[in-house]
């Protein structure tokens, strides 16, 4: 198992605290193990496990708790037996109606330390949340980085070289389960697929009552085709118009909402970095996870250039950046990066092959007048730094711990 130590050291803090942890993210993203790696810190600070209550509501058997009151009363019941501070873990909460009120009064009736874990990112965002509103932290847990997807796949083949296990990242990405198939190639395109069927029909279709479901999968395909391009709802209205079929932009945005609801897609706004303001037209989308674009989609290889930026934008979310593309002039930034009032600016590019690219890449980075750091991120192993931008190769980049 994976320590998932980036996690940890952000809810550590939060440990044996009356604020609710929650932890939220794509469908097996890892949240569970964040539960269990939960667990482990608790008995190594002395807690027993006699004073642990854990349930998983995706299991049939737990039907019968799927409501605020019958969980509220078997929590109250089990806590009966205990002798000290409850600790409770709810995995996918999500499934249990008016949840917030039962862990609401939990907080407040007993002497407990609670987790919950989600898939949906408006799980505190709904009117019910109001009985939350400052007691609780949120975790998004994403799926593996590149860091731990070499220590995994460097404990089955540990001949693996790191361009080696780059390349097997780029192809199936960093959902965690696939370690278990030893990343073969056919089970894990069905696993992938399967968990991709199961985001749409459960996490979107089910959860907001979508009738046209072929319509929903048609608008996520545009996506999935066209991750990392300048996007409207326009032009796919558009687009759709041409292929005959009539869809307004609304609903192309309610559409691609529930998508980034479930944690499917992100979107990236763009910004003036010269104005200092977002832009409200042709923001950008990625995936949670490149490894589910190339199992339904394919092509992650012919477009590598976007997977690459994918990756990245996944790495910056990851440590804690909230992202935008950026603007400058007439020509445009991949990412301005800001954390806790630092800033980094990266563009990413398959190679450095031609002048014509050099100039592309570093030409809009020294249109910027500041002194945070910029970065050219590519697969090139030569270093072509220039006029204090760093250039780096994508591997160094995804496993330097700073930058």
């Amino acid at each position: 198992m994976i320590e998932r130590e980036l996690y940890m050291k952000r809810i550590r803090p939060f440990i044996d605290t009356d604020l609710i942890k929650v932890m939220t993210g794509i469908r097996r993203s890892g949240k569970s193990v964040m539960l269990e790696l939960v667990r482990r810190e608790l008995m190594k600070r002395g807690r027993k496990v006699e004073n642990f209550l854990c349930f998983n509501f995706e299991k049939m058997g737990l039907e019968h708790l799927r409501t605020a009151r019958s969980l509220y009363d078997e929590i109250i019941n089990a806590y009966k037996n205990i002798n000290g501070k409850l600790y409770l873990f709810l995995d996918e909460i999500q499934e249990v109606q008016d949840w917030e009120r039962c862990i609401n009064s939990l907080r407040v009736d007993i002497d407990c330390d609670i987790y919950i874990t989600g898939s949906n990112a408006k799980l505190l965002s709904g009117e019910l949340a109001t009985y939350l509103a400052g007691r609780y932290v949120e975790f998004v847990i994403y799926p593996f980085s590149f860091s731990e997807f070499v220590q995994l796949y460097g404990n089955d083949f540990q001949e693996a070289s790191e361009s080696e296990c780059f390349e097997k990242y780029l192809r199936f990405g960093g959902m965690p389960y696939l370690s278990n198939l030893k990343y073969e190639e056919e089970p894990a395109r069905m696993y992938l697929e399967e968990l991709y069927n199961s985001v749409v029909l459960k996490d979107i279709v089910k959860r907001n009552m979508i009738r046209d479901v072929d319509l929903l999968e048609k608008i996520n395909t545009y996506v999935i085709a066209n991750i990392g391009t300048n996007f409207s709802a326009n032009s796919v209205s558009k687009y759709f118009k041409s292929e005959h079929r009539t869809i307004a932009p609304e609903t192309v945005l309610n559409y691609l909402k529930y998508s980034l609801n479930a944690y499917l897609f992100y979107q990236v706004k763009r910004e003036d970095i010269q104005g200092k303001q977002i832009l409200s037209s042709n923001e950008k989308y990625y995936m949670a996870d490149h490894g589910i674009r190339e199992a339904v989609f394919g092509g992650n290889q012919k477009n590598i250039n976007l997977i690459l930026e994918n990756i990245v934008f996944m790495e910056l979310l990851r440590r804690g950046y909230k992202v935008n593309v950026g603007k400058v002039k007439e020509k445009e930034v991949d990412f301005v990066a800001n954390r806790q009032g630092e800033k980094i600016y990266v563009q990413v590019t398959y190679i450095m092959a031609t002048e014509d690219t050099l100039e592309r890449e570093f030409g809009s980075l020294e249109e910027i007048r500041d002194n945070y750091p910029k970065y050219v991120v590519s697969l090139d192993e030569f270093d072509f730094s220039r006029n204090g931008i760093k250039h780096l190769n994508i591997r160094k980049f995804l496993l330097s711990e700073t930058w």
